[in-house]
């Protein structure tokens, strides 16, 4: 049996962006709570959770990256320009961000604030970035023939300005529970409150989202909102429902890695509505992924490459975090 070479690369790619979100996500989550750290000491202990890891959770945007470049160069062509600012301040606050991590240990106070402000900053610009840059490709792009023909600012609308607010608030959740399980006494405490604020602000997000999505794009709203649709899809927002009722309920029983893996759950079930929604269409309105893709022949070379370096990514970050596990106090860290 035939391979489908584009649904592979999909799935591929949507494995790749997936796991960019959880992994830089939290890391960014700790950049836009790091002004919460009570002194010195705490906002240390909060970069040191997250220093020895964060340039490798970036290797999955470079992934998803050239994935759509080799498999489906028409959506290339057509995403970067429509949106091209939006991404280009997203890896200028990357650039800003990651510096800080190199600078800020080695400043001493008459300087070290200004690292603080770029860490700060290049985490909530980049976050709020690549919600601008979600909520443009959820609302589709102008395309005549295989050329973009829409304006330089399409992408911004008051959609794709909540979607990076929501993408905010969704990744300060996953920093705040990272937090939790990564350090203890009172900035553990500390973020247990800030989780259970932001699971509410997080929920409230979703259901916003979900509502305005379908309005924008009348399939998006058929797809969900006709019958037998609604019964086949809804255990999508029941188990997202429910999935939030546990994480609440394991942040008041103070647990410290299940509120973690349960934001990734909800992370997870989004990402599945935003699929749901889309499908199959890598360039929405109309085009699809097999309208999109590359030659058979490129796929398949570019596949090899894939299959080989992936187990080594995955093999690397499996690793890493096995090495850096457990707590992070302010006598163990990264120097």
């Amino acid at each position: 049996m035939a391979i489908d070479l584009p649904l592979l690369w999909a799935a591929i790619i949507g494995v790749g962006v997936y796991m960019y979100v959880l992994m830089d996500g939290f890391d960014l989550g700790v950049g836009i709570l790091f002004p919460s750290g009570a002194d010195e000491t705490e906002r240390d202990i909060m970069m040191n959770s997250v220093a020895p890891i964060w340039d490798g959770n970036e290797t999955w945007l470079v992934l998803g990256g050239t994935g759509l470049l080799a498999a489906f160069p028409l959506a290339y062509s057509i995403i970067l320009p429509a949106l091209y600012f939006p991404i280009l301040i997203m890896l200028v606050a990357l650039i800003f961000r990651g510096v800080a991590f190199e600078f800020r240990f080695k400043a001493d106070h008459r300087t070290k604030h200004w690292w603080d402000y770029s860490f700060t900053f290049g985490s909530i610009l980049a976050t709020f970035s690549q919600g601008l840059v979600l909520g443009g490709f959820i609302q589709g792009f102008q395309v005549e023939g295989r050329d973009f023909t829409g304006g330089t600012f399409d992408w911004l609308t008051p959609f794709s300005v909540f979607v990076g607010i929501a993408l905010v608030v969704g990744y300060a959740l996953l920093g705040a529970t990272w937090l939790i399980m990564k350090t203890e006494g009172e900035l553990q405490a500390r973020c247990y409150g800030m989780a259970r604020v932001l699971v509410l602000a997080m929920l409230f997000c979703i259901f916003v989202v979900s509502i305005w999505t379908p309005l924008l794009n009348e399939e998006i709203a058929q797809r969900w909102f006709t019958w037998p649709n609604i019964a086949l899809l809804s255990p999508v927002p029941i188990i997202t429902a429910l999935l939030a009722i546990v994480l609440v309920l394991s942040l008041h029983g103070r647990r410290e890695v299940a509120p973690f893996v349960l934001s990734m759950g909800l992370f997870l079930l989004c990402y599945l509505g935003l699929g749901i929604s889309l499908w199959p269409y890598v360039i929405p309105p109309d085009i699809s992924i097999w309208d999109a893709a590359s030659p058979s022949e490129t796929q398949t070379f570019v596949l090899i490459g894939v299959l080989i370096l992936l187990p080594a990514i995955l093999f690397y970050t499996f690793y890493v975090y096995y090495v850096f596990r457990g707590k992070v106090t302010k006598d163990v860290g990264y120097h």
